[in-house]
């Protein structure tokens, strides 16, 4: 896995290309947490070179909302693959979240 993140003013990005699983969330939880220690207004998380996900990797966004809430930053998901928007449907996490469909509309949330 893969993590790229890119500073815009107040809005932090992070992309994220590969599996996202039990190896490789210890990876995405610390940049999610150091991205986050910037108190950016927005956080987006683009998914779109994740085509894969497991639970480790869904409680690595959960507690990614959690602390964003605490530092009153907006997390927005986007361009999910449909396998990993249904593992968030399932879970109905997809109501907890703000997730859009590409960055685009993120940056416009």
């Amino acid at each position: 896995m893969e993590v790229r993140t890119e500073q815009s003013g107040s809005v932090s990005v992070v992309a994220v290309k590969g599996d996202v699983d039990l190896n490789s969330s210890r990876s995405l939880q610390t940049q999610l947490r150091e991205s986050l220690g910037s108190s950016p207004d927005k956080l987006i998380v683009d998914l779109s070179g994740v085509p894969y996900m497991d639970s480790s990797g869904v409680a690595t966004l959960v507690e990614a909302m959690q602390l964003s809430r605490k530092k009153h930053t907006k997390l927005v998901l986007c361009a999910m693959s449909d396998k990993v928007q249904s593992i968030f449907e399932i879970a109905r996490l997809d109501k907890v979240f703000t997730i859009v469909p590409n960055r685009a509309e993120a940056e416009a949330v």
